[in-house]
């Protein structure tokens, strides 16, 4: 981990004509958009953008909440759930059959990265909270890979995948007219992702979707929490073969597969 996690990392602004948030982008060829987890755009995230730029392709990661560059723990994360998700208008969180406000504006963030990076489409990753927002992106044409890292919502309904049925519906059709896929991660002792969840993922995508289930085992050690975050807080760096490391590899080269990266 370097020194200073936003070392190399550009900052914009976007504005979609709604709501204007700060941008972290790194690295050059095909744009991919990390959407970080709770609480916010921590070191572990800009890690995995790191990842990405080494691996050919351009990391774009919006703050949505938090303090950029801010480790994450406990008490950091219950005051962003308190303070911030639970009553702004940008996030749905409780119920099921409708995504979050904004991912209009993650939409309109993916247009301007695949603009501005070419490639054949722009891919996206959720985490947690966030997870389900890659699949309700689909709507946005530019956008064919996206990938639900333990994905969260909406915590009332375990079944749920926090979009509508007409972001689902268009995420279907594209699968098939488009040949696209879907990549879904978790621990599978998860009580965050309940089994519910992933059991409707397979129902309904079937072929188009690959699940990626690790065991506790799997999670790097030492981190006050049941294993969650796989990309990030429980991404096991210091073993290259673990579990959660070849997750990661998964990622990143559906990534530059789907995307076309050099």
């Amino acid at each position: 981990m370097v020194d200073d996690p936003l070392a190399g990392f550009e900052c914009f602004a976007f504005d979609d004509g709604r709501w204007t948030r700060e941008v972290y982008r790194i690295g050059s060829g095909p744009a991919v958009i990390v959407i970080h987890e709770v609480p916010g755009l921590h070191p572990g995230v800009l890690a995995f953008a790191r990842d990405l730029a080494a691996a050919g392709m351009t990391a774009f990661c919006p703050s949505l909440f938090g303090k950029p560059g801010k480790t994450a723990s406990r008490g950091y994360a219950l005051g962003e759930i308190v303070k911030n998700i639970c009553v702004r208008r940008e996030f749905s969180v409780w119920t099921g059959g409708r995504s979050s406000p904004i991912v209009d504006w993650l939409r309109a963030l993916a247009r301007k990265a695949h603009e501005a990076c070419g490639g054949k489409g722009v891919g996206a990753v959720g985490m947690c909270f966030t997870g389900g927002f890659a699949l309700a992106m689909m709507t946005e044409p530019s956008v064919v890979a996206p990938v639900m890292s333990q994905p969260s919502l909406p915590a009332r309904d375990k079944g749920g995948l926090d979009c509508s049925a007409s972001e689902l519906a268009c995420a279907k059709r594209r699968f098939q007219d488009e040949n696209l896929s879907l990549l879904a991660l978790r621990f599978s002792s998860d009580k965050l992702v309940p089994d519910a969840r992933i059991a409707r993922l397979k129902t309904e995508f079937g072929d188009k979707v690959e699940v990626v289930e690790l065991s506790d085992e799997d999670a790097a050690p030492g981190m006050p929490m049941a294993p969650h975050s796989v990309l990030t807080l429980h991404l096991h760096r210091s073993v290259p073969d673990s579990g959660t490391m070849k997750a990661r590899d998964k990622v990143i080269a559906f990534f530059r597969e789907k995307t076309g990266a050099p």
